[in-house]
């Protein structure tokens, strides 16, 4: 069931208005890019107290990692290292599938697993098997991959550090298949997403738009492999046979079903690419959709954000669309 259509007509219309004024007076028609890294006091300025993102190309250019982390450098520095990887026959971790058994969609999130980086990497060459990726989000830079932490240069980032005001709670390492894809979403934190080797291609969108971004409450499920190495979708229930549920973005940005989801088309929605050494700011609460090229290599940096002003706005707007609110 989709909530999209639970909110007032005339209110619609307002929070229409008000996406309007802010592509006018501060979005624009593209993310702002630099080749310099700002001053801390700059960037809280211009960007964080805007909750507007920016590139910073070419910032980690120099950095150890971006010179020599590739697939080969992994199996050669870390080839017995256990990984625990995300395993999906369609590349969605954490995304809408429809089930073939019952003809309905859920919620899915992958299997989990745990290999050697070697093992990993051959997997990943795999192109007929089902797709691998590395994406703990448990801080997993700094837990699973102690070897590699020196191999980039933090202070470059005292820029975030001084202007957020913090240490980031966590810092997360990614490197997958071309054929993972991170479906729509938002986050409680300021990101600092640094791609290290390939590229990565997000597409966004700002939380003016909230209205306008579908949303329907799916069963939550699991990626599960049977004997013969086919995977199916299970379905979760709690301890009282009740269904696990969850709400979630239920539009592809890749392609839109607009008959279904007509103002969807209204959005401000921003392609960016962003390449080995760059930075991406993505503020708190942005909707972002990411693809990514072959053996690419990311780390990014979460910033608990500032529970203030623009995000009671933003939780007022989901209640008033009839959105399920997390607490």
């Amino acid at each position: 069931m989709s909530s999209q259509n639970n909110i007032d007509p005339k209110l619609f219309e307002q929070f229409n208005k008000m996406s309007e004024e802010a592509y006018d007076i501060y979005l624009g028609p593209r993310i702002i890019e630099t080749f310099q890294i700002p001053k801390s006091i700059d960037f809280l300025r211009n960007h964080v107290s805007k909750n507007l993102p920016l590139i910073i190309r070419g910032a980690l250019n120099e950095t150890v990692a971006v010179k020599k982390w590739n697939s080969n450098y992994m199996r050669k520095k870390i080839p017995e290292k256990e990984v625990n990887v995300a395993i999906t026959p369609n590349g969605y971790a954490d995304g809408i599938a429809k089930n073939c058994k019952d003809g309905k969609n859920y919620f899915v999130m992958p299997e989990e697993a745990t290999m050697t980086m070697s093992d990993f990497i051959d997997a990943l060459d795999d192109k007929r098997g089902p797709v691998h990726y590395i994406q703990r989000q448990n801080s997993n830079l700094t837990q699973d991959f102690p070897e590699l932490v020196h191999d980039l240069d933090y202070s470059l980032l005292n820029f975030a550090k001084e202007a957020f005001d913090k240490e980031p709670d966590a810092v997360n390492f990614w490197m997958g298949d071309s054929r993972a894809v991170t479906s729509m979403h938002k986050d409680p934190y300021e990101n600092i997403y640094c791609v290290i080797s390939g590229f990565k291609d997000f597409i966004l969108i700002p939380p003016v738009d909230v209205h306008l971004i579908p949303r329907e409450t799916y069963q939550s499920a699991i990626y599960e492999s049977d004997d013969d190495g086919n995977m199916h979708i299970k379905p979760l229930f709690d301890d009282c046979g009740k269904p696990i549920t969850i709400d979630w973005i239920s539009i592809n940005p890749l392609d839109p079903d607009l008959k279904k989801y007509p103002n969807y088309s209204k959005a401000n929605v921003y392609r960016v690419r962003i390449n080995a050494g760059d930075i991406l700011y993505l503020p708190s609460l942005w909707y972002h959709h990411v693809e990514q090229s072959h053996k690419c290599i990311a780390v990014n940096y979460w910033y608990d954000m500032d529970y203030d002003s623009r995000y009671c706005l933003f939780k007022m707007m989901e209640r008033l669309c009839g959105y399920k609110v997390d607490e």
